[in-house]
């Protein structure tokens, strides 16, 4: 499905948006309540990531003594997550093989997940490659793991240290983690690490070191999922390319976020857009100014939140400002190697990209070539994050239809706010 949206002057001053929850939540949660039936939880998301770890995870309750093959298509988190998780999937009884495959798109095949088998393998996990060495398709026997001690490397994506993490109350012994070296993407760790405490789950991190205590059981409670700060951040970047007194309201976020992209906040003041947070948890955000004038060029440190870079990056584009955004090593394995597709399409429109392996700098420009085709390269974050330009010129996204991996609702949301979509 390819999309024309037609260059649009939005005349709704105060649209309202209903976010789903946030998918980085849901699947850590997820994940969580099929090792604690007991745990009830609310506003997840919608996203396809989200239900292929649903219905992956309800498959795992079904009793079988067949391998079952369970295709997780793009969905990196699902595909970390439940590896851990299958691993210590001990069978019903001896004759039970407790064995999945997991596997997924041409593109997940050549995703690497050989840190995390590693380190699963390490813990007494069985695991085999079906393909080649390092990367999905992979054979996992669950079985019981008596093993509490692990190492990796600290500058790894922080999934694979979460997707430990969030079996190890379930682990004996419990574990003990000690990352080696400078430590990347805090914010994504420390939401495992509360979202562990909040159902009574011990946990340290201290240094290098994170230790999570056995919890056999634990209360039963119901979760509310904050909604999406990834998601919000398209919705950021149509109020920074709108006109002063223009705003969206978007529900339902907290001031305390677990999530690292509500950097957002700080980061679109720059773009003179503000937030503000009210009691019933909606958040308005508002165009009151126009950009830094001393700004030319942002300057961004983002390895705790590389997803809104995109997001940034076109925002700069279509302002007339430059960045220089770095932190962004994790963006080359993901649904796409985000920061060349992004050189790519930026250039098709005007701009004047330069990417290494950890950073992209941009440089201002004041002409937007109208009528471009954006490719999406199967990145749901691609189709977003070009979508507000159609507040400066017409343009069109191909397979605009990937937006369902973390937004469905993407293009209608899109309509609401007054933005021609064809």
């Amino acid at each position: 499905m390819n999309l024309l949206l037609k260059n649009s002057k939005l005349e709704t001053r105060n649209s309202k948006l209903q976010i789903t929850g946030s998918k980085s939540e849901t699947n850590r949660l997820l994940l969580l309540q099929a090792l604690y039936p007991n745990l009830i939880l609310e506003n997840t998301s919608n996203s396809d990531d989200s239900e292929v770890m649903f219905k992956a995870l309800q498959n795992s309750q079904l009793a079988t003594r067949n391998s079952q093959l369970i295709d997780v298509h793009h969905a990196g988190t699902a595909m970390r997550f439940l590896t851990a998780f299958f691993a210590i999937q001990e069978g019903k009884d001896l004759s039970d093989l407790a064995e999945v495959v997991l596997t997924g798109s041409g593109r997940m095949k050549e995703r690497p997940i050989k840190i995390l088998v590693d380190a699963l393998i390490q813990l007494g996990a069985e695991i085999t490659y079906e393909e080649n060495e390092g990367f999905p398709p992979i054979r996992i026997k669950g079985k019981k793991i008596t093993q509490n001690k692990v190492s990796l490397p600290a500058n790894v994506s922080s999934q694979y240290i979460s997707a430990l993490l969030l079996i190890a109350p379930k682990l004996e012994k419990g574990l003990e983690l000690t990352l080696e070296g400078e430590i990347t993407s805090i914010p994504y760790i420390k939401m495992t690490l509360a979202l562990l405490n909040e159902i009574g789950v011990e946990t340290s991190f201290v240094g290098n070191k994170i230790t999570v205590c056995h919890a056999e059981l634990v209360s039963a409670s119901r979760l509310t999922v904050e909604s999406d700060w990834s998601s919000a951040s398209y919705w950021y970047s149509i109020v920074a390319l709108s006109e002063i007194g223009y705003q969206v309201t978007l529900s339902s976020y907290k001031k305390n976020s677990l999530q690292g992209d509500c950097a957002l906040i700080e980061i679109y003041k720059d773009f003179g857009v503000e937030t503000t947070f009210n009691n019933d948890n909606s958040i308005i955000i508002s165009k009151e100014r126009v950009h830094n004038s001393q700004l030319s060029t942002l300057n961004s440190q983002l390895n705790n939140s590389p997803d809104i870079a995109q997001t940034i990056a076109v925002t700069c584009f279509g302002l007339g400002l430059g960045c220089d955004l770095y932190g962004l090593h994790t963006l080359k394995i993901k649904e796409t190697d985000r920061l060349e597709a992004l050189k790519t399409e930026l250039t098709k429109l005007g701009g004047v990209v330069v990417v290494t392996n950890e950073s992209l700098h941009l440089k201002p420009s004041t002409h937007i070539n109208e009528n471009i085709a954006i490719n999406t390269y199967q990145d749901h974050r691609m189709a977003m994050a070009f979508a507000p330009l159609a507040l400066k010129v017409s343009i069109k996204i191909n397979e605009a239809e990937v937006v369902s991996k973390s937004y469905p609702d993407f293009w209608e949301d899109l309509k609401k706010i007054g933005v021609l979509v064809k």
